[in-house]
């Protein structure tokens, strides 16, 4: 057998794996484990995103199916379960919440285990623990779990009679039936009662009233009409619920809750600042506006590669994590590594394009100590003195519409300088036309721009947004192109970093949820304003 070949068992396996109520990162570390190793992926479609994504993609892709709530759906599953096992393949059967608490997966744990498949259960955060939690209200130990599904007169009779915390998993049409079969077994009608729909998603929303207002309250805040038939939705009804819950609300209170917020870079770049924008509570939506080609010419590239090798070079200067990218890749080519860099100063601008090197095997020898740019480098970077200096040259790998401020600069200080173009920028493909129509129509509470060119190209490619989205600019040079065409600049970060600029929308995002919550008014998102309504100028 060789090295890299794969054992395959002569029986298959099955896990029975709980994907949570929702929130990717409520999956455990051996739910992570188990769906990196599968070979077959059958998920309940409300989990088969959450799952999906930590399905292994170094090898073979598994097979993946979802299993919807129709009629004879179960059956389907469990055969397609039993049948993939019995060929020795490995199978993950993903439900949302617990395994332990879902019946169909009981019945399929029973077919496998008289049919001697090996199995195991990998637990999950059941959702009548897991979105009080993020609802900010707790349940304490004291506390009764009822499936109002299932539940018959003597079960509600008991809740009705018990002084217990109850946990009811309902639908939102079913909460005030729910609320008056309590009331009607004997609970007080002013207890507390939260309910929460989409919980631990950027969807949730969380209602509280009592028992005997909850009717009203759904109703005058239009949550019925505007929700899904059927959707499933937690309720709490406990004394402690509503006081407790305006201290501890700590998940829809973050700065950017249930933001759309329009990250036009290209997918690498993307990835950092929109993990920093979930902190906060949005949903980043990438949209590539730059793609990244080789030069045209790449002789003038590969020349100074080598030259990195032969000694002829004092410094190399990166301005990009495109930059690295491809001297990383030309070097690859060659078959070297970062040793190739030893006796070379190697100069970086920004904390990304430093952490790229490090990644590389290389820690910059000077990156600038204020302003990460082109100026900002040139204020840090020493003259050429030829006693310290045995060689007088910088390679500087760059794109092909970079501005020619440091290599004036370094010629000023008395280097050489070797301009090379490492890659070219290029517009990206349109997006698709909802993408494009979201952009135009109000669809997207912010858009971030971290350069000029992402504010032409991605009005170039998908069109102007909307009056209502807020505009966010990584500095002034990006602030006055947005104006020149025509977009109202809201957020302006206080440095040029992207992690700075996702800091600032979120300071912008936290100011405006606490002007209407001193005010009395709702807490809306920019989209949710009136089609048309203008934003009034900052005073």
């Amino acid at each position: 057998m060789s090295p890299t070949a794969t054992h395959k068992p002569a029986a298959g396996h099955v896990t029975f794996l709980g994907a949570g109520p929702g929130d990717p990162g409520l999956l455990t570390l051996r739910a992570v484990e188990a769906l990196s190793e599968a070979d077959v992926l059958v998920a309940d479609p409300r989990v088969l995103d959450v799952v999906r994504r930590h399905a292994r993609a170094a090898t073979e892709a598994p097979e993946i199916t979802a299993i919807d709530g129709a009629l004879g759906a179960a059956s389907h599953a469990s055969k397609l379960v039993m049948a993939s096992a019995s060929n020795g393949k490995r199978v993950v059967r993903a439900v949302a919440g617990d395994p332990g608490l879902d019946g169909g997966a009981a019945e399929e744990m029973l077919a496998c285990a008289q049919a001697g498949i090996p199995f195991e259960v990998v637990p999950g955060v059941a959702a009548a623990v897991g979105v009080p939690a993020y609802a900010g209200v707790p349940i304490g130990s004291d506390v009764r779990f009822i499936d109002a599904a299932s539940a018959d007169t003597r079960c509600w009779s008991e809740a009705g009679s018990s002084d217990s915390t109850l946990v009811v998993s309902t639908t939102l049409e079913g909460v005030a039936g729910n609320a008056a079969e309590l009331i009607a077994a004997g609970r007080k009608p002013d207890t507390t009662l939260s309910v929460t729909v989409a919980g631990t998603t950027t969807r949730q929303r969380t209602w509280t009233a009592t028992l005997s207002t909850i009717a009203a309250e759904l109703k005058a805040t239009k949550a019925l009409p505007s929700a899904e038939p059927g959707q499933s939705a937690i309720a709490v009804v406990g004394e402690r619920t509503a006081a407790e819950r305006g201290q501890l609300s700590w998940f829809e209170t973050k700065p950017l809750f249930g933001w759309r917020v329009l990250v036009p870079r290209t997918k690498e770049q993307a990835a950092s600042l929109s993990e920093q924008l979930r902190s906060y509570g949005a949903v980043p939506h990438e949209v590539p506006t730059i793609a990244v080609e080789p030069p045209r010419t790449p002789q003038q590239m590969e020349r100074a590669v080598k030259g990195l090798v032969t000694g002829r070079y004092e410094w190399i200067a990166f301005t990009s994590v495109n930059a690295v990218k491809a001297v990383r890749e030309k070097f690859e080519e060659y078959g070297l590594d970062a040793r190739a860099f030893a006796g070379i100063k190697v100069a970086a601008v920004g904390e990304q394009t430093a952490k790229a090197l490090v990644e590389f095997g290389v820690k910059p020898d000077l990156v600038p100590s204020g302003e990460q740019s082109a100026a900002g480098l040139l204020e840090d970077w020493p003259p050429y003195d030829p006693v310290f200096d045995p060689i007088d040259r910088v390679f500087l790998p760059r794109a092909d519409i970079a501005t020619e401020t440091l290599v004036a600069g370094l010629i000023e200080l008395g280097w050489e300088v070797d301009d090379v173009t490492a890659y070219r920028t290029v517009r990206a493909s349109p997006p698709p036309a909802e993408t494009r129509e979201a952009i135009k129509g109000g669809g997207f509470d912010a858009v971030l721009f971290t350069s000029s060119s992402t504010v032409r190209n991605l009005v170039g490619i998908a069109g102007k947004p909307h009056n209502v989205t807020v505009i966010a600019c990584i500095g002034p040079a990006t602030a006055k192109t947005a104006e020149e065409h025509g977009l109202r600049v809201d957020v302006m970060a206080p440095e040029p970093s992207v992690h700075a600029l996702a800091e600032a929308l979120a300071d912008f995002g936290r100011a405006r949820r606490a002007a209407a919550v001193e005010a009395g008014d709702p807490v809306t998102r920019p989209s949710e304003r009136r089609p048309g309504s203008r934003r009034r100028a900052r005073g």
